[in-house]
């Protein structure tokens, strides 16, 4: 399955400028990369714009509470490379756990620079997980393979890839076919959790035979088998990973890496103090087989099941409709309204029957379709292109839109979407011109419409106090700064020495071009 994933390549090539040539040790689960040279800076920035990263930038919340925690949070600054190598070999797995620098970058982006994310995608593996494990098991594969969604969708069934991609699995729409998913108008089984989970199985497996080696077919996964067909070839038969490392495509060489520090991070959160963030998904869920046409809309106005969950529960339905004419068809509802639903069927079905199935008819009608609307009244079409710091309720401030609106016309789960995603926004027609420039702005531009100022260096944010003592070492924070980046500047010098300093608390946000004193001068 040839799959370009979320971003372009282009991000990708710096990265790999730095790798060299990979050599085995004695410790089979130790592989080292002796010309990195320990420039951890310089592998953590390249890191930072790999591929797997575009992923974890969904992963985010709209809620500005939430991202000033990320600037105090607390977590264990010096983990030896001893202690990862011992962790990893312990992970019970018939799968090895190799560890080297690569590895070690991607770990340090899960478990300190991303860790708001990975407390979401833990509270996501609550419900996800034992769906993995138990179709796993089931095959006799490793259970650690249900690592594999957190780096092709970070847990997101609706997820779709520039590609065409989609689902927690990342199906292309040749293979889903193939493994038995069913993709028309009103149904994507790529999006279906059970069905894509099953098919992945399958593939795996098939993978498995071919190769009889686990990274190879982590590797085909992503790239394809053709691709690791021509590595295998260009490097003189070498049926192993990190020996035909170069000969596979850029975005495959940090696939495999970042899958390891991912079942790394998994496994051991509790130690990095990541704690899971409760997931709005109905754990307990029953399954209601439907055997007439149904649309979400009727279901909650009868039940009261919001519409939303309806959709987080069954995303393979495209246009909130069970298309069951042909045949019954599943419908997942949570367990606490499964008695509402059965003593209400009659009503759930009759309800607005003919709005939305006149003469008992599945028409395919643009005015039906939920996900994907047709133009509002009195209102134009212009386009918006994700950039890396958006989010949900920004990009519908900018708009003067309701950010339910935004996410109902783009089919955006979760407030997840991704950089260089184009969403759609219905605006006045008389007011075109004016919104169709807000693409072309920068941040500060488009925060100023609405009368907001961006702190930035040159804008310093204004202190408390007219002087600076004399007495204290200071630093002008800088975009994209946090108190664990900035105390690691100083040796000696920990976040909760600057916070204590600066009379910061759990709750306090820091901001580009203001100054905080870092220690006393000796």
């Amino acid at each position: 399955m040839l799959r370009l994933k979320f971003i372009a390549a282009a991000l990708f090539v710096s990265a790999l400028n730095i790798y060299s040539q990979t050599e085995l040790v004695s410790d089979s689960l130790v592989v080292t990369n002796d010309s990195i040279q320990n420039d951890s800076v310089k592998l953590d920035n390249n890191v930072e714009q790999g591929f797997f990263t575009e992923n974890l930038d969904t992963v985010k919340s709209d809620n500005t509470k939430e991202e000033s925690a990320s600037n105090t949070i607390e977590f264990p600054k010096i983990i030896t490379d001893s202690l990862y190598i011992q962790r990893l070999q312990s992970i019970e797995s018939p799968m090895e756990f190799p560890f080297n620098s690569k590895v070690k970058a991607y770990i340090e982006l899960y478990t300190q620079r991303r860790r708001e994310q990975v407390q979401i995608m833990l509270g996501l593996a609550e419900y996800y997980f034992p769906m993995f494990e138990e179709t796993l098991d089931a095959a006799d594969l490793p259970l650690e393979l249900k690592y594999l969604p957190i780096i092709e969708s970070a847990l997101n069934p609706r997820a779709f890839s520039r590609a065409g991609a989609s689902g927690l699995w990342q199906f292309m729409y040749g293979t889903g076919k193939m493994y038995g998913l069913q993709v028309n108008s009103y149904i994507d089984d790529r999006r279906d959790p059970q069905k894509s989970t099953q098919a992945a199985v399958k593939y795996l497996k098939d993978l498995y035979a071919k190769y009889n080696d686990w990274y190879l077919v982590i590797a085909a996964y992503n790239c394809g088998p053709g691709n690791v067909d021509k590595a295998i070839y260009r490097s003189g038969g070498k049926r192993d990973f990190w020996q035909i490392y170069y000969r596979l495509p850029r975005e495959t060489r940090g696939y495999v890496p970042a899958f390891i520090a991912a079942a790394y991070t998994m496994t051991y959160s509790e130690e990095h103090l990541i704690k899971p963030q409760p997931s709005d998904i109905a754990m307990a869920t029953d399954t209601i087989m439907i055997s007439d046409l149904l649309h979400f809309n009727q279901v909650s106005k009868v039940t009261g099941i919001p519409v939303e969950k309806l959709r987080e529960l069954n995303p393979q339905y495209r246009r909130d409709v069970v298309p069951a004419q042909k045949k019954a068809l599943a419908l997942r509802i949570p367990s606490t309204s499964l008695e509402s639903f059965i003593t209400l069927e009659d009503s759930i079905f009759k309800c607005d029957r003919d709005k939305y199935f006149a003469s008992n008819r599945l028409v395919v009608n643009p005015s039906n379709n939920y996900n994907a609307p047709s133009v509002p009244k009195n209102k134009a079409k212009v386009y918006y292109t994700v950039k890396s710091g958006d989010a949900v309720g920004l990009i519908a401030d900018w708009y003067d839109v309701y950010t339910s609106d935004l996410r109902y016309w783009n089919n955006i789960h979760r407030n997840i979407i991704r950089v260089g995603q184009k969403l759609v926004i219905y605006v006045p027609k008389d007011k075109v011109d004016h919104y169709s420039r807000i693409n072309s702005l920068s941040y500060s531009e488009k925060q100023a419409m609405n009368g907001r100022t961006v702190q930035t260096a040159s804008t310093p944010k204004k202190s408390t106090t007219t002087t600076e003592s004399t007495d204290y070492v200071y630093y002008t924070v800088r975009q994209g700064d946090n108190l664990w980046s900035i105390a690691k500047k100083y040796p000696g010098v920990t976040n909760s020495d600057i916070m204590k300093l600066n009379s910061l608390t759990s709750s306090s946000k820091i901001n580009p071009g203001q100054r905080l004193k870092i220690r006393p001068k000796s």
